[in-house]
C-alpha cells in the first residue's frame, strides 16, 4: 500500500470494490459480511479505521495487534467462513493515523459468512442466501469467469 493508493482509496465514496469500516472497538461483525461479498463478487479493499463518508479516524494503536489476530482466526474458522480464506491484514499510517486495510481478492468458489452468502451490489452487502435467481446468477457469473471452456 502506497500513501498515494491509500489517498485515492479514500477520495471516493463506498463503491463496489471499496468498503470503509470504524472499527473503534474491534472489527465489527459484518466486515466479515463484506469480505464474503467481495470474494463473491470482483473483490476489493476494506479500509479500517474510516467514516462511511472515507474520513478516517483511526485505530487505537492498543487494539490493533488483537484485531488482526482476531481478523485471520474468523476468516479460518469454517462456522464463520466457509470455506476458510487466507488474508492478511496490514496496519498502515496514513495522516498521523493507524488504519487497517485487506484486499479480498474475487475466489472461484461461492463464500459463506456464517452460512449466509453475500454478493456485492454497489456500496452494500446483499444477502443473496434466500433468492434463488441472484444465487444461480452468481453461480453462473463463477463458473464462466473460472471454468475452462472448450
Amino acid at each position: 500500500m502506497t500513501t498515494e493508493l491509500m489517498r485515492d482509496l479514500l477520495s471516493k465514496d463506498e463503491k463496489i470494490t471499496v468498503e470503509y469500516k470504524t472499527c473503534q472497538h474491534g472489527i465489527q461483525e459484518d466486515v466479515y459480511d463484506t469480505v464474503c461479498s467481495f470474494s463473491n463478487r470482483y473483490g476489493g479493499y476494506i479500509i479500517m479505521g474510516v467514516e462511511d463518508d472515507g474520513t478516517p479516524i483511526g485505530i487505537n494503536p492498543n487494539l490493533i495487534k488483537d484485531m488482526k489476530k482476531n481478523f485471520v482466526n474468523q476468516l479460518n474458522n469454517p462456522s464463520k467462513m466457509s470455506p476458510t480464506l487466507y488474508l492478511s491484514i496490514e496496519d498502515f499510517e496514513y495522516e498521523g493515523m493507524i488504519l487497517l486495510w485487506v484486499y479480498v481478492p474475487p475466489t472461484a468458489t461461492v463464500e459463506k459468512c456464517g452460512n449466509r452468502i453475500y454478493d456485492r451490489n454497489e456500496d452494500g452487502d446483499m444477502d443473496i442466501t434466500d433468492s434463488p435467481i441472484q444465487l444461480q446468477n452468481m453461480y453462473n457469473r463463477k463458473s464462466t469467469t473460472y471454468a475452462e471452456h472448450k
